[in-house]
């Protein structure tokens, strides 16, 4: 964990300017209502309501909706570690899978508690200057604690050295 981490989880965990960066650089995650419900160095806990702008033609969840929300889980932790980070550290998706096992038609929450793994890459990264990947999951269910999607998230990260 760098000093910076704690510094980035209070600054993204603050509504109004969470919002604001939603806004700003992921605007149709602002729009869908994405929002971080916990975010800490292990685990992050978004979610995404079922709404207009997030609805499909088959009144469900739009599945670019729980994809967004599934990759803020892990990305939030990603950024945790990496931010401010000295030398900087480029981050990327690279690939993702997804499961779908009922439609999502309400609040949706998305968990990922693979912070650790993600730091543990991180920091192979830095020690190393080479680009490293790393598969996290995101699960996702619904109010009654039903498994709605689960998602497998590739993340990159190379130093800028």
């Amino acid at each position: 964990m760098t000093p910076h981490t704690a510094a980035f989880l209070k600054l993204i965990t603050h509504p109004v300017k969470f919002r604001m960066f939603l806004f700003s650089k992921i605007p149709s995650a602002f729009f869908s209502g994405i929002r971080i419900k916990e975010a800490g160095t292990d685990r992050c806990i978004t979610t995404v309501p079922y709404k207009w702008f997030s609805q499909n033609p088959f009144r469900s969840t739009y599945f670019a909706c729980l994809s967004m929300a599934a990759e803020m889980s892990t990305g939030v932790l990603s950024m945790a570690h990496v931010y401010k980070s000295k030398p900087a550290i480029s981050m990327l998706v690279v690939k993702t899978e997804a499961n779908y096992f009922k439609k999502a038609i309400g609040l949706t929450t998305f968990i990922c508690e693979d912070g650790k793994l993600l730091q543990q890459t991180i920091e192979t990264a830095i020690a190393t200057a080479e680009g490293r990947q790393v598969t996290v999951k995101s699960t996702g269910t619904n109010k009654a604690g039903e498994m709605v999607a689960e998602f497998f998230i590739t993340w990159s990260f190379k130093s800028k050295k």
